[in-house]
């Protein structure tokens, strides 16, 4: 049994009945994110103020799918729109889910590369920044707690693990 708690704008809740068990669901169309690699050895980050958290986040650039949008085509979409850049080149990387007991949400993880720089355009009301940085440097910053967002220390720890030289 499912029943319809709330639709919103980005996402929706359902009340679940699972093995006598009631749970409710975030319903989520998903979410590309990008691991900009700009130049050698560099990456583009964000600093993204986020709401949520009343905090500035550094962030890997990232957007939710829209309705029928390829993934792919989101990560493309999502680097210009948040950085400016354009990429010659977007592969996927990964795919995950960031919290599965509580939401049905799927991240895509893709790496651009052969970036030219552009504007960015930015949608009304956001306030982010890029942050160009050495990739050892990105990675230091989940170390020392400088990141703290999910989908990036995932993005970028599997990225260095699994993702650098493929």
């Amino acid at each position: 049994m499912v029943d319809r708690r709330y639709e919103g704008v980005r996402f929706a809740v359902d009340r679940v009945v699972h093995d006598g068990r009631q749970r409710d669901i975030v319903r989520h169309p998903g979410a590309a994110v990008i691991v900009p690699i700009v130049g050698v050895d560099q990456i583009c980050l964000i600093r993204n103020y986020r709401v949520s958290v009343e905090e500035t986040l550094i962030e890997l650039p990232a957007g939710t799918l829209e309705p029928q949008e390829p993934p792919e085509v989101t990560a493309a979409r999502e680097l210009t729109e948040e950085t400016g850049y354009s990429a010659e080149s977007v592969e996927l990387l990964v795919q995950f889910y960031p919290s599965p007991g509580i939401m049905d949400e799927r991240m895509f993880v893709y790496v651009a590369s052969g970036l030219k720089e552009g504007t960015p355009a930015r949608e009304a009301g956001e306030e982010i920044e890029n942050l160009v940085v050495p990739i050892s440097e990105a990675i230091a910053m989940i170390g020392d707690g400088r990141i703290k967002d999910g989908k990036t220390i995932a993005g970028l720890l599997y990225y260095e693990r699994f993702g650098r030289g493929s």
